[in-house]
């Protein structure tokens, strides 16, 4: 059985997005569809002394409603690099494993970023890197498939000889199964429940970045998620 996950690219993602990942033998970007101005796509949320913050790359939307996700351009007047930085290395001075990953994280947000996908898929890259998960990724817009919904996710599972479709809960509302099963796919979903671990500031926070795991276990994050 090989099974297939995609979902949209998000920055610095949350744990279950890994999950998800890690129990797919190829994985696809869904970044060939309307981006969603108040999404994921472009920001996430760590931990810090005053509770949660959100880290946001701004983006170039402006008069341009129906832009694709892998076109949006980044909006590189505002200093987005340096203040994301300096709020990670704050937040997390005195986590255990924070010195062992922030400058390589530190290196790749440095570079001349121009699209937003661009950014999104390196520091996704080095993530999977850092938690020993080694799925294929692809992005959608390289795979030239055309289709709505239901019927173009089938088209990638077709194309990838996935026999095993893991959807996220969300897609519950409108993924038409029965065609899936009519080309003998399976249709599984992605209920993730989780995980607690050790962490800073009081009261345990979930559904941050992944970055707040990583910093706080090191090499134990794949097994805690």
């Amino acid at each position: 059985m090989k099974t297939i996950g995609i979902l949209q690219p998000s920055y610095i993602p949350w744990i279950g997005y890994f999950d998800q990942i890690n129990k797919c033998d190829v994985f696809v970007l869904y970044d060939d569809v309307q981006y969603d101005k108040n999404g994921w796509r472009n920001r996430n949320k760590i931990k810090t002394a005053n509770g949660p913050v959100w880290l946001t790359i701004p983006v170039l939307t402006k008069g341009k409603p129906d832009q694709k996700l892998c076109d949006i351009k980044i909006d590189n007047k505002y200093n987005w690099r340096e203040k994301h930085i300096k709020t990670i290395k704050m937040a997390y001075a005195k986590a255990p494993f924070a010195e062992d990953y922030i400058p390589e994280f530190e290196q790749i947000l440095q570079e001349d970023w121009e699209l937003l996908i661009d950014v999104n898929l390196a520091v996704l890259n080095l993530l999977l890197a850092w938690l020993n998960i080694n799925t294929p990724i692809h992005l959608s817009s390289r795979q030239h498939i055309e289709g709505e919904k239901s019927e173009k996710i089938l088209r990638f599972c077709e194309k990838f000889g996935a026999t095993n479709y893991l959807s996220g809960d969300k897609a519950r509302d409108y993924l038409d199964t029965e065609l899936f099963a009519s080309k003998n796919i399976t249709v599984n979903w992605h209920s993730y429940q989780h995980p607690t671990y050790p962490q800073r500031y009081g009261e345990f926070l979930g559904y941050l970045s992944v970055l707040d795991l990583i910093f706080n276990v090191g090499k134990k994050s794949k097994e805690i998620f």
